[in-house]
């Protein structure tokens, strides 16, 4: 497989997730207690993702996400030129999607009257600084990330891996969610923060991205990384 073919694949791969995650968000928001809530978002970004990882494994490794690609390089599964070429597209399709939210939910209202937008920061996961420290806000994002990556070590990068596709790390986000949602955002995932935050950020909907935006890059590649290298040097087995 091309390059070419692989970038696009994680390109459209991380679109698929961006696209249906922030837009279940919004679509929530703007039903309010009519809406299928956190459980619904939940799964919306879960089948997303198995559906994401399922259709790009056999091109580009699945990653979807710049933590995983990460992890994929400490453990040498990737080249460091290569990591970076996935994490830019990702990063890309992640953009176009809150784009193409921001086009789809623009002049939406809440019950209440609020734009849709910007009472979902265009479904860009974030927390509460008032409530929850940014050290204890990037702990969460790396528990979280480690148990994703256990599960795509297991599922997917492990030989012996049952052949499920995406499903078993579908279900983790999903399960990561219905914890962690309501704290940070469970983002999991760089580019899942970056693509509608900086679209929110860029539209006026989301003032407070850049200072909460390093939390969504260091807990999610700390978390990675730990998890593929017990994963890799503890469970994996050896030639």
């Amino acid at each position: 497989m091309s390059n070419a073919g692989k970038l696009t694949a994680e390109a459209l791969g991380t679109f698929a997730l961006c696209f249906i995650g922030a837009g279940a968000i919004c679509m929530t928001t703007m039903m309010g207690a009519a809406g299928p809530g956190l459980l619904g978002v939940a799964i919306a970004h879960g089948i997303a993702l198995s559906i994401a990882v399922s259709a790009t494994m056999n091109v580009s490794g699945g990653h979807v996400n710049p933590a995983v690609t990460m992890a994929m390089l400490v453990t040498g599964r990737i080249s460091f030129v290569d990591a970076i070429g996935y994490i830019v597209a990702q990063c890309t399709g992640a953009t176009i999607a809150g784009f193409l939210v921001l086009t789809i939910f623009k002049g939406m209202s809440t019950p209440d009257g609020q734009s849709v937008v910007t009472a979902a920061r265009l479904g860009t996961p974030d927390y509460n600084p008032a409530t929850l420290g940014m050290g204890t806000a990037i702990l969460i994002e790396a528990a979280l990330t480690f148990l994703l990556l256990f599960a795509v070590f297991g599922t997917a990068a492990d030989p012996r891996a049952p052949k499920i596709g995406g499903f078993g790390i579908g279900l983790t986000i999903c399960a990561d969610i219905l914890v962690g949602g309501p704290l940070t955002g469970a983002a999991m995932n760089p580019a899942r923060t970056f693509g509608p935050g900086i679209v929110a950020f860029l539209t006026g909907n989301l003032p407070e991205f850049w200072s909460q935006h390093m939390v969504y890059w260091v807990g999610p590649i700390l978390g990675a990384v730990v998890a593929a290298l017990i994963y890799d040097n503890l469970v994996m087995a050896k030639k």
